[in-house]
């Protein structure tokens, strides 16, 4: 596991490891040989639902040292990226590496957890009865849980639950939220149409 990782404007991952992690040795090693390497991402739901992992994806590239980012005792290494692969809620795709490149974070990433956390300590109520926006989905009637699972600027995914099944659940805002304010404006929307 790095100590940190961030993505360059180029596209590339770096990666901050202890001196002695065995990447480094690797990377240490190669020297000026290609260095094939696979970043594993895995993205868990911060909220207690079944079948709690929402995606993984896979980026495979090169590992290279980056000495003038290097400090005593970490080493910062750089994957250049040359393929992705996403398995997530939406399906499994490819990624292209300037698509990666281009991407830009969601308004919304620092500070998914706690909104989701919120809505279920706070709002639960609330979310149970966006399933009304369903209408006659199959047994919808018997759902004991509904549970917030994923938030971006584009909607809401709720993981319904009963009698040991489960499905998701999509509820799109009529506009992308650009921060918290949008976001609380978008909500209040969803949970009115519910209750009418």
């Amino acid at each position: 596991m790095p100590l940190a990782r961030e993505v360059t404007p180029e596209g590339d991952v770096l990666l901050l490891f202890p001196a002695d992690a065995p990447p480094v040795r690797a990377a240490t090693h190669a020297q000026d040989d290609e260095l094939s390497a696979v970043l594993e991402i895995t993205d868990v739901a911060p909220v207690a639902v079944p079948h709690r992992i929402r995606g993984r994806a896979w980026l495979s590239g090169w590992l290279t040292q980056v000495p003038e980012r290097s400090e005593p005792g970490r080493v910062m290494l750089r994957l250049e990226i040359g393929e992705i692969s996403v398995d997530d809620l939406w399906g499994s795709s490819r990624v292209e590496p300037e698509a990666f490149a281009g991407a830009s974070a969601d308004p919304l990433v620092e500070h998914e957890a706690e909104l989701l956390q919120h809505l279920h300590s706070g709002h639960g109520d609330q979310v149970q009865l966006l399933g009304s926006l369903l209408g006659t989905r199959a047994g919808l009637e018997r759902t004991e849980q509904a549970v917030p699972l994923a938030l971006d600027r584009f909607g809401l995914r709720i993981r319904f639950a009963g009698e040991g099944q489960c499905f998701d659940a999509r509820f799109d805002f009529p506009e992308p939220v650009q921060d918290v304010n949008d976001l609380r404006r978008a909500m209040h929307q969803l949970f009115t149409a519910a209750t009418s």
